[in-house]
């Protein structure tokens, strides 16, 4: 198992209670020996390839555009270029009058070269750092990837050429079961299932209830991991995806269950925000701990990192922030040999942008989560079918996004306006 555990730190693949504590707890002293120089050597470094405009790109409108459910962020600048995103249409219902009051405005008459400190300034403007989260992230993701989507028309590059040089065209997929409440069997048939029809090289199964919620049915998690195992042949990677299921002692107990079942990976075994578990969760077991897509703060991931809690970055582009605090993120793994795969939330076009992510990042994981083709939002791709084949989907190579969504669509929707 630690081979399994080193080849994925190699990069090259894709509460407890207080007696737990006690006897569990590393001291203090060995998180004041560790050395973060070259973490914040990687967070320092610019990521928008500003030498790509000679001339300002002046933002000269921020809208967000709505119908029937879909979420659009446009982006304008004074020279008449335009760029979209397709923003997170599951959370924007709650979220739009942050997007037009906290976060729109504040980029109205910024130049777009300035995108790496436009992100960190909104942070500070009308006391945005008060609603940090996925409350402010989502919005500010949604004006960046569209500014890039801008960005890259006007330079006629793709949004990953505009953060880093490319590594990655062909893009290896995994499929997921997203449902509890099943038993193992029916689990077990769905992923089958998802994994034929896309000849994906890589599963990943739910265990645990999500937070505190007891398991539905009882028992499954103990009944599906075993297996699992049985269920795939051995060329096939299978990860375990736990939602911040458990505490240290509950997730120690079922990582070595998943150990002992030749599991590759335990994703997210205890809540977001209980970072002592997290390391706990880390030195008691072999298996590659994943971060999930709960982390929203630069800072936290620079001590899960550092501390050596996790061994696979997995930050979402919208719950975030967008592309560029992400390429932080995966720099920063990439010091330690770890290995980014970027977590999608969302709906519309989010996997698109997860490829132009992926597709400019060196430390890549082997597998990326593919969720099926979007049907909300009509568009056209003249570069890539978008379709897995043999298990692999192929990066779009036009400018932006890559894909152009359908003026018609766009003309149906009505930019909102703030209160």
């Amino acid at each position: 198992m630690s081979n399994r555990r080193n080849f994925i730190k190699t990069g090259l693949t894709a509460g407890a209670s207080t007696p737990f504590l006690s006897s569990l707890k590393a001291s203090a002293s060995s998180y004041d020996l560790v050395d973060y120089t070259k973490l914040d050597e990687a967070l320092a470094q610019p990521v928008l390839k500003r030498e790509l405009f000679p001339d300002p790109v002046m933002i000269e409108s921020c809208d967000l555009l709505h119908y029937d459910g879909n979420y659009m962020v446009r982006v304008r600048s004074t020279d008449g270029a335009e760029g979209y995103c397709v923003g997170h249409n599951i959370r924007m219902p709650h979220l739009y009058p942050i997007q037009l009051s906290l976060v729109n405005p504040y980029f109205v008459g910024k130049d777009a070269r300035d995108l790496d400190q436009l992100i960190e300034g909104v942070f500070m403007y009308k006391n945005n750092y008060k609603y940090q989260g996925y409350t402010l992230w989502i919005p500010v993701a949604t004006v960046e990837m569209a500014i890039l989507d801008m960005l890259g028309r006007i330079a006629q590059k793709s949004m990953g050429q505009l953060i880093g040089d490319i590594h990655n065209t062909e893009i290896a997929i995994y499929r997921a079961n997203n449902n509890r409440g099943k038993s193992a069997e029916e689990s077990i048939d769905q992923i089958k299932a998802l994994q034929a029809e896309t000849n994906a090289k890589a599963v990943k199964f739910k265990i645990g209830g999500r937070r505190s919620n007891p398991e539905v049915p009882e028992g499954r998690t103990e009944r599906l991991i075993p297996m699992m195992r049985d269920a795939f042949d051995d060329d096939i990677t299978i990860y375990a995806d736990c939602n911040g299921s458990y505490d240290a002692s509950g997730a120690i107990r079922i990582g070595k269950m998943l150990q002992k079942h030749h599991i590759d990976l335990f994703e997210q075994p205890v809540p977001t925000d209980w970072y002592e578990d997290w390391k706990l969760t880390a030195d008691a077991l072999e298996i590659p701990i994943a971060s999930g897509g709960g982390e929203v703060s630069l800072r936290n991931f620079r001590w899960l990192i550092g501390n050596d809690a996790i061994q696979m970055v997995q930050q979402d582009l919208f719950y975030f922030g967008g592309m560029i605090r992400s390429m932080k993120v995966a720099r920063m793994a990439a010091t330690k040999g770890y290995p980014c795969v970027p977590h999608i939330s969302g709906t519309g076009l989010g996997y698109i942008y997860m490829m132009q992510f992926v597709s400019a990042v060196p430390n890549a994981g082997t597998y990326h989560e593919f969720k099926g083709l979007s049907t909300e939002v009509p568009f056209e791709c003249k570069t890539s079918s978008l379709k897995p084949e043999g298990g692999i989907l192929h990066l779009p190579t036009g400018v932006g996004s890559g894909v152009e969504i359908d003026p018609f669509f766009i003309a149906k929707h009505k930019v909102l306006e703030a209160s």
